[in-house]
């Protein structure tokens, strides 16, 4: 027995060694991982964490919330937000005329060349007129029709019922990227583009607090910057608003020399009918940028190619008149300015992440609810780099099996990459800063290790 016992004793300090000569190893064959990337974080919370656990409204906002519900008394409501949640999803831009135009005359030209194999002696101006009625009919039909969104005051309370709780949870997840990755950055002013209930002022005022001295929310919806302002007086006309400094307007400000610390448009973009409206929307609010430039849109193609429209649109197109030279910088979420890897494969797959919070409590309201969501992030200045270590972003969920890792994410070079992570490959901060990530954060670039691209994201 005694000599089992010593056995044991030694086979267990020959297994202490050889981890430990193993770790050796691993360190000297990937020296990269000796940069304190850490910054002496633990690994659960690494710099590139900037997923948030489940959010819940501020206590302020969901009371005034459920008070306004309560007094306003809609019919069918909870199936009607549902309803309208399910509309905003399906959403999907106006067809630019110049399309549907083409679109017009090849159908045009298809039908006279069917006219035409017939051999049959006609009534030209009959047949042409025949032919135009049907390219009308059939582009009635095939085409999308898009319509502006026109709030009163009962369609507003169900707008709030249906996205208060998801547009806050997508808006707060975004401005997080900023608080976590630039500690230094207080904004004393704040601009927020297509404002609709304000989920911006109360998700900013949850990142920065005090600090913020004035508020610009801009919606040309009168009973939606009604309903915002309701909800920041707790629903009572009387009372101060909780969070002060808040202004409405229905117009931007016109002035292209007033800037604003950090400028942001939430759902906003979907909202211009053709590119062109989109595009000089996004250059209005980039002059008045004096910071940072905040789009969230909804997780969809649609909701990320618009957002893809407006980085091409900030990186690469010149003004006429500059006031402020300073170039734009993607901050987040992309570790490149190259075009979007995922626009470029043959099938299209929205760049999205997705963020747990709780709704309002309503009947058939489930305890939490996930918001899919696309965001972009711009600087007036380039993103400190860490000294000898790269970020990439995940892209998917990230799926964690015994001793190794799988991250589909984003990388610095512009592709998208499939990688295995393991400790003994990549070394033990690495792997265990990728077992503790997820989608939507950043994580070292890691050499090595790469497989054929597996896409798992979807929208």
């Amino acid at each position: 027995m005694a000599t089992r016992s010593y056995r044991a004793c030694v086979l267990c300090q020959r297994a202490v060694v050889v981890k430990m000569m193993r770790r050796e190893m691993s360190a000297a064959a990937h020296p990269q991982t000796q940069v304190d990337f850490l910054k002496g974080e633990l690994h659960r919370k690494h710099p590139g964490v900037t997923n948030m656990k489940t959010l819940r409204l501020p206590e302020e906002l969901q009371m005034a919330a459920r008070s306004i519900i309560h007094k306003t008394q809609v019919a069918q409501l909870t199936e009607r937000a549902q309803s309208l949640t399910n509309f905003l999803w399906s959403r999907k831009r106006a067809i630019e005329d110049l399309t549907l135009r083409k679109k017009a005359l090849c159908l045009e030209k298809e039908l006279w060349e069917k006219a035409m194999e017939k051999n049959q002696v006609v009534d030209e101006e009959a047949l042409e007129d025949r032919i135009r009625r049907k390219v009308f009919s059939e582009l009635k039909r095939t085409t999308y029709h898009w319509t502006p969104m026109k709030y009163d005051e009962e369609l507003g309370v169900v707008y709030m019922a249906s996205r208060l709780a998801g547009g806050y949870a997508a808006v707060r997840r975004a401005l997080n990227e900023i608080k976590k990755r630039d500690s230094s950055f207080a904004p004393q002013t704040l601009l927020d583009f297509g404002s609709g209930l304000g989920t911006v002022v109360w998700a900013s005022h949850s990142c920065w607090g005090d600090t913020l001295k004035e508020m610009v929310c801009v919606d040309s919806s009168a009973p939606m910057n009604i309903l915002a302002e309701r909800l920041l007086k707790g629903d009572d006309d009387r009372a101060e608003p909780h969070i002060k400094q808040v202004y409405f307007r229905q117009f931007l400000p016109v002035s292209p020399k007033v800037q604003f610390d950090l400028v942001t448009a939430a759902f906003s973009l979907s909202e211009l009918q053709n590119t062109k409206d989109r595009e000089e929307a996004v250059m209005t609010l980039w002059r008045k940028t004096s910071s940072y430039l905040v789009l969230v849109e909804n997780g969809t193609k649609e909701g990320h190619q618009m957002l893809m429209e407006a980085r091409e649109t900030l990186l690469n197109k010149q003004e006429k008149t500059v006031f402020d030279p300073r170039p734009a910088s993607v901050f987040a979420p992309c570790p490149h300015e190259l075009m979007c890897p995922k626009l470029a494969r043959e099938q299209v797959q929205p760049c999205n992440f997705q963020q747990t919070y709780q709704p309002l409590p309503l009947p058939k309201h489930s305890d939490q609810q996930r918001e899919k969501f696309s965001y972009l992030i711009l600087s007036r200045t380039p993103p400190a780099e860490t000294e000898g270590v790269d970020w990439a972003r995940l892209t998917a969920p990230v799926q964690r099996r015994t001793r190794h890792v799988h991250c589909r994410m984003c990388c610095p070079d512009g592709q998208l990459q499939h990688l295995v992570v393991t400790a003994r490959k990549h070394s033990r901060d690495m792997y265990r800063c990728a077992r503790n990530s997820d989608w939507g954060d950043r994580v070292p670039i890691i050499q090595g290790g790469a497989d054929e691209d597996i896409p798992t994201d979807s929208e």
